[in-house]
């Protein structure tokens, strides 16, 4: 009975107090950013397209379904290995609406600006900006420039929001996820989280490591092209694999179990966290996507994503049981169990 009374209270947390502080940590993805939006937002703007709890809400606007989505960028440094904060904005937003199965057509860009940015290092963040926009065959139609004064926003904030067009019949959300589903991961994990720390000169050596960070929307394309029953897809940002699967359990109200043998890692990634004492499952990443796909449909999907430019290393890591409910576990290589919890706080600040 008291055991029963402990998870019950861990179900119902309490509200949070107004003499309560902003962490580092309530951005992370992790428990505090669930607490946050939980707590405070869902109970002010509660409505059923919020509550559905994706990365974009479906509305349907006259004959037409489609996804929006919003998301801010404040990545140090603004340059890194593969990648900068405008390819970063512009892939963010494009992979939200993707994981919903839309295809992105529109997005607007917020800048905010600090006092004192070279107008260089602006014109090469927009540039590349165009270039992602391009790749991902969407138009930026809108936006804004807000300058503060010198100090107060590490040099370039940007905030972009967009739209995408889903297609008829396709409902693809994080409650979707059934006990017989399979996970699919399109790729390696890590690689952006550590291709920033490497850019910070945070590993104390140089890792050869550069960020996965990408439009999706063309994978999601083929993906779709295949008519395969795909239940749930997400990009595995803040938090990495092992915070993005413990949201579709919950939502889905299923246990999900990994194979630790099937994760695709790279070896200086793997290395980098050792040093570090990381979990790779927890590291994000701004260029790979997870998929619950019905298992009879898992080799027709793989298929088609292995075709792709980014899906070419697409695995099946683990599959959907009835439980654990809202749980996920591993199964170690050395053949015991483990659970794959959520964060409390901040892992690695500042990355996307």
């Amino acid at each position: 009975m008291d055991e029963q009374i402990t998870l019950d209270a861990l179900a119902c947390p309490l509200p949070l107090t107004h003499n309560e502080q902003i962490v580092l940590g309530h951005g992370s993805g992790g428990k505090l950013s669930q607490d946050l939006i939980t707590k405070l937002f869902l109970p002010s703007f509660d409505n059923p397209i919020l509550r559905a709890g994706d990365d974009a809400g479906v509305i349907a606007l006259d004959a037409a379904r489609l996804a929006i989505s919003t998301d801010s960028h404040v990545v140090a440094p603004l340059f890194f290995p593969g990648g900068d904060i405008g390819k970063l904005a512009v892939c963010g937003t494009v992979n939200d609406l993707a994981m919903l199965g839309a295809t992105p057509r529109y997005l607007t860009a917020g800048f905010i600006l600090e006092e004192g940015l070279d107008v260089g290092i602006l014109a090469r963040v927009i540039e590349s900006m165009r270039d992602a926009a391009r790749e991902a065959n969407v138009q930026i139609v809108a936006g804004d420039t807000k300058v503060v004064q010198r100090g107060k926003a590490d040099g370039l904030y940007i905030n972009t929001a967009g739209v995408g067009a889903l297609r008829d019949g396709i409902h693809i959300h994080g409650a979707n996820a059934r006990p017989g589903d399979v996970v699919i991961l399109s790729g390696t994990i890590g690689d952006h989280g550590i291709a920033v720390l490497s850019a910070r000169g945070d590993l104390g050596f140089e890792a050869q490591v550069v960020s996965d960070v990408a439009p999706l929307n063309h994978l999601v394309a083929a993906m779709l092209d295949t008519r395969a029953n795909i239940h749930v897809m997400r990009d595995p940002t803040r938090g990495g694999v092992a915070t993005t699967l413990n949201e579709i359990a919950q939502q889905s109200n299923v246990g999900i179990v990994l194979r630790e043998d099937a994760l695709p890692i790279q070896p200086a990634v793997a290395a980098a966290c050792e040093m570090l004492g990381f979990d790779p499952l927890y590291i994000a990443n701004e260029g790979k996507l997870l998929a619950i796909v019905a298992r009879e449909d898992a080799e027709n999907v793989l298929r088609a994503m292995r075709a792709t430019r980014y899906g070419a290393e697409a695995v099946l890591i683990g599959e959907v049981r009835a439980g654990p409910r809202g749980r996920v576990l591993m199964k170690t290589a050395i053949g015991s169990t483990r659970v794959v919890d959520v964060l409390m706080g901040e892992l690695l600040p500042r990355i996307c």
